[in-house]
This record gives structure tokens, C-alpha cells and sequence, in this order.
């Protein structure tokens, strides 16, 4: 007969809560994707220092360098395929670069969006966005961890993020948000997924932190 949960060993029972606990999305492409399941939500951790051990398994985080003068100022941002963040957002092989600029209006969310193969920086203008990323990869260091950044116009930070890890964004103030994103491939509407921006087993707290 089949042990029941009375004469299971103690791992035994630790490792099947522990799949309970996680909802398959999909795999492709040796990636496995999944959503860890949680029921309070949460924030993260909010990520406010480049290079801390809480940030995402292959997630990159490169701040935007300002030239100013009496005459204005001038920003690079990006050298892609030179070393950086950009380093690997070349052309070749399957790899086509396409560059896109998005206009968000003030408290708009957009999200959750993830891909199999596609890798995005992202680039931001204009305003203050609050971003959400969340590793969906099965097997990865950081699965089923959030992080959140806010990026814009007083941090404005370049954000790589690599096939596996969810994402999306809120626009923050009272002004519109612009956002440049760089991307390795061709916009492929089928490696492309989607999850409700309020998916309730990721349980992410798009509110305002009144404090």
C-alpha cells in the first residue's frame, strides 16, 4: 500500500509540502518556470544598493553616468557589446536587437510579463517608476524571490534582466514615465507570457507604503 502522511519520513513530507507550494507555468528552452506560492504580500526585497546579495541570480544593475555643463547635459546608455551591462546585447545567431520606448501614465501598471529566450534592459527616461521583478526559474539560487526597485529620474539606474524573470512596472508621482528598452531578439509575441498584475500566489503589494 501507499505510505499515507502518518508513515511518510519527515523529508519525505517536507519535500511534498514543498511542491504544494509551487504552480507550474511552463518549460522551454531548458528553463523550467514556476510560481512559489505565497499568501501575504509583500515587497520584496527593496533593492536600494547597487551589488547586494539580495538581488536576482543574473539580474544586473548599471547606473546611468549624467555629463552636465553650462550648455546642459549629456547621457550615455548603452555600448552594446562592449563590456558593461550591454555587453551580450549584440546581433548574431537568432539574436536581432530592437530598441523600443514606452510613454506610461501616472499610476498605470503594467504587468507581468516574462519570456523564455528574450532578454530586456531597460532604460529609464523620464519620471520614477516602481519596478517588480520575480524569478520564476526553477533550479535558479533566487527562485521564487522579489525584488523591487525604484529607478527614474532621482536613481536612474539601467536594469538587465534575463529569460525566467518576471517583470513589470508601476508608474510612481504625478507625472507620465518613459522607459527605453533594449532587447536581444524581435518582439516574438510566442515567447512571450503573462500573468495578472495582481496574481494572488505571487502576492505582490503594488500599494503605496504609507508610513
Amino acid at each position: 500500500m501507499p505510505a499515507n502522511s502518518a508513515t511518510r519520513p519527515a523529508a519525505d513530507l517536507s519535500a511534498l509540502a514543498a511542491e504544494q507550494d509551487i504552480v507550474a507555468i511552463g518549460a522551454r528552452n531548458d528553463l523550467n518556470l514556476a510560481i512559489q506560492r505565497r499568501s501575504a504580500k509583500t515587497l520584496g526585497a527593496v533593492i536600494t544598493h547597487l551589488g547586494v546579495p539580495e538581488i536576482i541570480s543574473g539580474v544586473a544593475l548599471e547606473p546611468l553616468q549624467l555629463f552636465a555643463d553650462d550648455r546642459g547635459c549629456f547621457t550615455e546608455l548603452a555600448r552594446l557589446g562592449r563590456p558593461g551591462i550591454a555587453e551580450k546585447l549584440i546581433p548574431g545567431g537568432d539574436r536581432r536587437i530592437q530598441i523600443s520606448l514606452t510613454l506610461t501614465y501616472p499610476g498605470a501598471i503594467k504587468a507581468i510579463h516574462y519570456h523564455y529566450e528574450q532578454t530586456d534592459l531597460w532604460v529609464p527616461i523620464a519620471g520614477m517608476l516602481q519596478v517588480f521583478l520575480y524569478d520564476l526559474r526553477r533550479g535558479s539560487a533566487t527562485f521564487g524571490r522579489i525584488n523591487t526597485l525604484f529607478v527614474g529620474k532621482f536613481r536612474p539606474w539601467e536594469i538587465l534582466i534575463p529569460p525566467g524573470v518576471a517583470h513589470g512596472y508601476k508608474t510612481l508621482g504625478h507625472e507620465p514615465a518613459q522607459l527605453l528598452y533594449i532587447t536581444d531578439r524581435h518582439h516574438n509575441p510566442a515567447d512571450e507570457g503573462r500573468l495578472p498584475h495582481d496574481h494572488p500566489e505571487i502576492a505582490y503589494d503594488w500599494e503605496t507604503q504609507h508610513k
